[in-house]
Parts: C-alpha cells; sequence; structure tokens
C-alpha cells in the first residue's frame, strides 16, 4: 500500500478513533439522548434520532464498504503541490456585481451588495479529526486568514470535516465574528468545540435575513452527515440558496443527483438563478460516492434543471478524498458541457486563489 492511501485510510480510521478520544462526553449524551447533537419533534426528514431525505432509503456506507474501498481500489497519484494563487480581497463590494473568492474544495468568499458571506470555511492543513494523518491539502488556501474581510454571516452546510472546520471557526469567531448559519445539530457541534462560536441552526426551509434584501434559504441536498461512526445523520445537511438584489445564487455543498426533484424544486421556488454552485469532484468510485457526490456530468444536469445564467465548479483539486485524479474533474467537466453543447465560459472552473467577478447590470 502506497503512503498516500495509507496516511488516508488512518485518517479515516482516525475518524473513528476521534469517538474513542471523547468517549466520555459521547457516551454520556448517547445514553441521555439517542441524538446528541438535536433533539426536535419528528418531521418527514426527521425520524427522532436520524435525518433523511424524504422519499429516499439512505444508503450508508458502512466499515466494510470502506475496507473493500480503500484495499481494493487503486486511486490516481496526485502532486505533493498543486498551483493556487493568492487573493486579498475588498471590503465590500457594493452595488450589484458578485465576487466570489475560491478560497479551495468548498471554501469561498461571496461578496455583493455590500454583503460578505464566508462559506464552509477550511483552513486546517488536513480534513481530518486528526493532524497526523488524513487528507491533506495540496495547495494554500486561496485566501490568507488576516486578509478576510470583516464578515456578515459564515455558511456551513454540514459536519463533514472538509465542511466543519472547527480550528477555523474558533478562529473566526475571534477575529472575524459573525453568526454562523447551520442545519440543525451542528451548532451543539461548533459550541462544544468553542463556546465562542455564534453558531445558529436553522431546518430546511428556514429563510434567514443577514442584510437587508439578502437572505439565506436552507435547501434540502441529497446527502449524509457523521463527524464519527456512531452519528450518521444526526445533524442536517443542506444546499443554500442565496436571495440577493441581483438575482439568487444556489449554492450545493454536497448532493448525489437521485431523481433531481430537489433540484426542480429549487428552480420552481426561487425562478430564474442569478448563478448555481456545483460540486465536481471527490466522484470515484461510483459504487461507492453515487449516493453522496455527484460527477461532472450530473452537474451539468443540475445546470440545466435549475437554469442558472452561470455556474461556478467548486469540490476539487485541494484534498483528495477519492479515486479521481486532480485533474479529472475539469476535465471530464469540460467534455460534459461539449456534449449538452453548453459554452465553457457559462460553467466555470477557478483554482484556489482566483476570483469569478460576475458583472451585473443593477
Amino acid at each position: 500500500m502506497n503512503r498516500r492511501r495509507f496516511l488516508t485510510l488512518a485518517g479515516l480510521t482516525a475518524g473513528a478513533a476521534s469517538l474513542t478520544a471523547s468517549a466520555a462526553a459521547l457516551t454520556g449524551a448517547l445514553m441521555s439522548s439517542r441524538n446528541p447533537y438535536y433533539t426536535g419533534p419528528v418531521s418527514d426528514h426527521f425520524d427522532g434520532t436520524r435525518f433523511f431525505v424524504p422519499g429516499r432509503v439512505a444508503s450508508d456506507k458502512g466499515v466494510t464498504d470502506l475496507v473493500k474501498w480503500r484495499f481494493t481500489e487503486k486511486p490516481a497519484e496526485w502532486p505533493e503541490r498543486a498551483p493556487a494563487a493568492q487573493d486579498k480581497p475588498p471590503a465590500r463590494v457594493d452595488g450589484p456585481d458578485i465576487r466570489i473568492s475560491y478560497v479551495g474544495h468548498a471554501s469561498l468568499l461571496i461578496q455583493t451588495h455590500g454583503v460578505n458571506l464566508l462559506v464552509d470555511p477550511v483552513w486546517s492543513e488536513r480534513a481530518s479529526p486528526v493532524r497526523f494523518a488524513g487528507p491533506k491539502r495540496v495547495n494554500a488556501p486561496g485566501i490568507a486568514l488576516e486578509d478576510l474581510p470583516p464578515l456578515d454571516a459564515v455558511l456551513v452546510s454540514h459536519n463533514h470535516y472538509d465542511h466543519l472546520d472547527t480550528t477555523a471557526l474558533a478562529w473566526l469567531a475571534r477575529h472575524r465574528p459573525a453568526p454562523v448559519l447551520t442545519p440543525l445539530g451542528n451548532d451543539t457541534i461548533m459550541k462544544s468545540a468553542d463556546s465562542a462560536i455564534d453558531a445558529r441552526a436553522y431546518d430546511w426551509g428556514a429563510r434567514v435575513e443577514v442584510a437587508r434584501g439578502v437572505f439565506v434559504h436552507f435547501e434540502p441536498a441529497y446527502h449524509w452527515s457523521a463527524r464519527g461512526v456512531f452519528d450518521k445523520r444526526m445533524a442536517l445537511w443542506c444546499a443554500f440558496a442565496i436571495e440577493t438584489p441581483s438575482g439568487p445564487i444556489y449554492h450545493i455543498a454536497d448532493t448525489a443527483f437521485a431523481d433531481g426533484g430537489a433540484f426542480r424544486a429549487v428552480r420552481a421556488k426561487h425562478g430564474e438563478l442569478k448563478l448555481a454552485i456545483l460540486p465536481i469532484g471527490a466522484y470515484e468510485p461510483r459504487w461507492f460516492m453515487r449516493d453522496q457526490h455527484v460527477n461532472p456530468e450530473e452537474a451539468v444536469a443540475i445546470f440545466e434543471i435549475v437554469g442558472a445564467a452561470r455556474a461556478m465548479a467548486h469540490h476539487w483539486g485541494t484534498f483528495q478524498l477519492t479515486n479521481e485524479d486532480i485533474h479529472a474533474p475539469p476535465r471530464a467537466l469540460s467534455g460534459a458541457l461539449a456534449k449538452s453543447a453548453i459554452g465553457a465560459d457559462r460553467f466555470r472552473v477557478f483554482r484556489p486563489g482566483e476570483v469569478f467577478d460576475l458583472k451585473t447590470i443593477a
């Protein structure tokens, strides 16, 4: 087994070991409540213990599946370092233009109408519960923490380690304080890590005002959640629809395609989208990943379903989470766009530190 595969498996194994490290707290929580993160009424997507997507059978992958994948599949070799730039964003972007700085993987800064939104901020060296193992970033974050502007809100989509970084959130709480808007249960995880984190939890369907004329909607996605081996789907996950005077911005952090119903619902609810920010990476092998991550062809299908004017790719090129080569997602996206007769300028790919400037007529 090569060193990278060993460290990746070690990191995933460490995810289970991390619960042992906090056994007293978690065992106590599980003894007093079946769900340590959230207690609330049963709903069409919460059974009293675990969250789920209505009408869809949960396809939780277990340790056996994980071992099968890691010991029978050979991942592509990634470089130790990959190209990246460094952005120093302005304090604000006033007016209708939309400026998005790609920090890397699923982290990005959205600026428009004087509002600054930071999404899924991960600045740690590894997407892992431990510092010594697990997927390691191959490029530095596209913005240094100290170069971040004042923030109006931080959006955290779910609790996987490549999206919820409690170390980064703790730093932000002290240096760029802002409310952290997140789905149900994730607030408990954040506040347990650092009580200074101003985490506020919402259910699917919530609409939260972050500034005059700018609202964040919590929308369903075909995904799941876990911080360890005993807490699968005990915290909710979501996509975000950001309502702005320039038009809606639809951001999916992680999702499968399933039957596409969630995406058709977004189009029906929010109308013509200004921009869709869609994941294109971490999709191989399909037998393991199709129930949780789209591939580039499916990302293009989502783009077509939601009818967005433009799209921006993310969730690729920083952490090797799955088998595909580091360059495979943009190559596959290019082929899928050509097959659908969609111009590459409508669905763009950026590297960390690069900026998507979307000019808008007021």
